[in-house]
């Protein structure tokens, strides 16, 4: 791609539009900008940029459309497949100081948001509220809601309550040539024209920037029990899942993690408490949420007696709110917990529910045939496998070379298993030259028919979603 040069009148222009504050040029923050969560990436800016508002994100759009430069928004850098990576170095748009929460409208039950607030920060708002926004990543203390808009973000509440796509109404979003335009409305029905609210979401950064976003609520849920239970068998405990479904109940949460990963996580955190039989290999973590605690604790009896037939040992039940919150806490501490261990590539691979024990399976057969190690854990309700496979060992070479076809086996297997590629990660950098696996030639053209159309110049978070 032949890009323009970021400059040093360009560079004065952007000063001019947001102070020359919020311009950054210095070697620290370019490499700080410069990576996310994605394995061990780093690509440096020319500049790094933090707007405040709408206008002069627009403005800034509109300089960089008109000489040719590369943009890649950037929200909290938390993303684990490189999509905010500014691979072609350019401008780094940091969303940072779109902090703000507009408006929580009670009576419509709904938020109006900038994209740089934590997702926990909004959740916390409109729960004094009384109201739910459910979806929740393993991050959602750190990332951002734009972030979550960009990729599609789910976590553990997506099983019952869906993902981020499924709250979005309404997103104000500047265009690549600096045009600002409102993609649907504030209503939870919308049969006019095509929809661009959700073409916008999970589009990872590629098409334009997200400046506001409107967000439907629900009702908070008052009460809920939860359950550790202890698996002799990986399999049986993937087994198990789609037949609590099938028993009537709909967990609030259905979480995965092989031993591996359990004890990984406990040990990361210093939880020394936590029950561990030598012949236990896996675990589901199990909620069940809402308002009648009657109707939860029977919940929690048919759940019992689906696992006890699938060589289920003593399941723990959270006593109290802070054993609860201590067993979320090593759910969501198994991703760092794996990172802080080894060099690693984690794959987001999703397939229908009830073939998630051929999943695993296959993903341990292939991990075998091509000699490295995989931690797997995941949101079991919904299918949804996150493969971390670990350096460990191995040389550079085999790391470089021989895990690519690795990967690319487990992917063929997802999509052979009905599945895809990414369940909430997304594609970003590092999943792209397997998108053929999963899409024609002409699905793909379609997609790339329709980045065109928005950015005709192709500047908006180049090198992303497909193969150069």
């Amino acid at each position: 791609m032949n890009f323009g040069t970021v400059t040093q009148e360009i560079i004065s222009q952007l000063k001019t539009i947001v102070g020359e504050k919020y311009i950054l040029t210095d070697d620290e923050n370019k490499l700080h900008y410069g990576h996310d969560e994605t394995e061990d990436l780093i690509f440096k800016p020319a500049v790094v940029v933090r707007p405040s508002n709408t206008n002069e994100v627009s403005a800034i759009m509109k300089l960089c459309f008109e000489k040719n430069i590369p943009v890649t928004p950037r929200g909290a850098g938390t993303g684990l497949s490189g999509g905010a990576l500014p691979v072609f170095g350019g401008v780094l748009l940091s969303m940072e100081r779109f902090n703000k929460i507009i408006f929580i409208d009670e009576e419509n039950f709904q938020v109006t948001v900038e994209p740089g607030v934590i997702t926990e920060v909004l959740q916390n708002a409109v729960k004094e509220k009384g109201l739910f926004y459910p979806p929740d990543p393993a991050s959602k203390g750190s990332c951002f809601i734009g972030g979550n808009i960009a990729e599609n973000s789910g976590g553990p509440k997506a099983v019952k309550y869906g993902v981020v796509k499924d709250y979005v109404l309404n997103l104000e979003l500047v265009l690549p040539n600096g045009e600002i335009i409102w993609t649907g409305a504030n209503v939870l029905k919308n049969a006019t024209g095509y929809n661009l609210t959700q073409l916008i979401v999970g589009s990872e950064g590629t098409l334009g920037i997200v400046t506001k976003i409107v967000l439907r609520l629900i009702p908070h849920p008052t009460n809920d029990v939860l359950m550790l239970a202890p698996f002799s068998s990986s399999e049986k405990a993937c087994e198990a899942v789609n037949a609590i479904f099938r028993a009537g109940v709909s967990p609030s949460g259905l979480e995965f993690m092989e031993r591996d990963a359990i004890e990984l996580a406990a040990k990361h955190i210093g939880e020394t408490n936590l029950p561990m039989q030598e012949n236990i290999e896996a675990h589901l973590l199990i909620e069940v949420d809402g308002n009648n605690m009657d109707a939860l604790y029977r919940d929690a009896e048919k759940i019992s007696a689906v696992l006890q037939q699938f060589d289920c040992g003593e399941i723990l039940f959270a006593d109290t709110a802070q054993q609860k919150s201590d067993l979320w806490k090593l759910r969501r501490s198994v991703a760092e917990a794996v990172k802080m261990n080894s060099v690693y590539k984690e794959e987001d691979t999703v397939v229908p529910r009830a073939k998630l024990p051929q999943l695993l399976k296959g993903v341990k057969n292939i991990s075998k045939n091509f000699g490295f190690k995989s931690v797997c854990y995941g949101h079991a309700g919904d299918g949804n496998l996150h493969v971390n496979i670990i350096k460990g060992n191995l040389t550079d070479d085999e790391w470089n070379n021989k895990i690519t076809k690795g990967i690319r086996e487990i992917f063929k297997l997802v999509i052979e298993l009905g599945g895809t590629l990414s369940g909430e990660h997304g594609i970003g950098l590092v999943q792209k030259p397997y998108m053929e696996i999963a899409f024609s030639k002409i699905q793909l053209q379609l997609m790339k028919d329709i980045k065109k159309v928005f950015d005709p110049k192709g500047i908006m978070n180049p090198g992303k979603i497909f193969a150069d």
